[in-house]
């Protein structure tokens, strides 16, 4: 590496915060592809020291990285994501990815995938995650019908909880489409399993909303008790974006770097 690339690789260390986990998810992808140079990780660096919102720049990561990674699979500046990429081309990359696994001096600061789930969260998405990782699995509530043995009982809402309120999310009723977003994003499971206390339940059950939806269910509805969890991933993700450190920045950056 160069003086000047040294120079530069300290500017992305120095950028602060979640904005600095962005740069440097940019930078790993690129060169975990094709051990480019940072030179598009430092103007993302100094976007950010000079203020630019952090989400503005995680879109534009992401999109470069979308572009970038179509242009290295030969697909051109114009491909779209449903044209495939040769054999070859996806070999090179598998085999840079294990070259780059297998070199002891390569350290990572956040999976690369960061930046672009960064882009594609709200304001409330990041606080209902950074409530599960602080609060752990939350209960929630299926309601049903109910029919003999339960056969042929029929959901009539599922998933209520009340995430969003002690979340604090700004838009409490659009909940269904923040989970279903992170579910998507790979962060966060939908269990079976009910949480440790059961009583927590009782406070899910005498919301409003549950009490409507056992209203439509007709007589005699039926609950089930499920919950809401992050999985190891999405831990992950909280951990190095979200949860701030005792220096004020997220954990896993700061002004000095590591």
């Amino acid at each position: 590496m160069t003086e000047s690339d040294d120079q530069d690789v300290n500017l992305v260390r120095a950028v602060p915060g979640i904005a600095r986990v962005v740069v440097t998810s940019w930078w790993h992808a690129v060169s975990w592809s094709v051990g480019a140079t940072v030179t598009g990780g430092t103007a993302l660096a100094k976007r950010a020291m000079n203020g630019d919102p952090v989400a503005n720049i995680a879109s534009d990561a992401a999109a470069d990285l979308r572009s970038f990674a179509w242009r290295v699979l030969g697909l051109g500046e114009q491909a779209t994501p449903d044209r495939p990429a040769s054999a070859e081309s996806l070999q090179a990359l598998g085999a840079n990815l294990l070259h780059r696994s297998a070199d002891v001096t390569v350290t990572e600061e956040g999976h690369p995938a960061y930046a672009r789930i960064l882009s594609e969260i709200t304001p409330d998405e990041a606080r209902i995650l950074r409530f599960l990782y602080r609060e752990g699995p939350q209960p929630a509530i299926d309601v049903r019908t109910n029919r003999p043995l339960g056969v042929g009982s029929e959901l009539i809402e599922g998933g209520l909880s009340m995430i969003a309120e002690h979340a604090g999310a700004r838009h409490v009723d659009r909940i269904h489409p923040y989970l279903t977003n992170l579910n998507r994003l790979g962060l966060l499971e939908f269990s079976k399993e009910q949480v440790a206390n059961p009583n927590r339940y009782q406070l899910v059950e005498a919301q409003p909303n549950v009490a409507a939806a056992m209203k439509r269910a007709g007589r005699s509805p039926r609950t089930v008790h499920r919950s809401i969890h992050l999985n190891e991933f999405g831990e992950e993700f909280c951990r190095v974006c979200l949860e701030p450190s005792p220096n004020g920045f997220a954990a896993g950056g700061s002004a000095q770097g590591h």
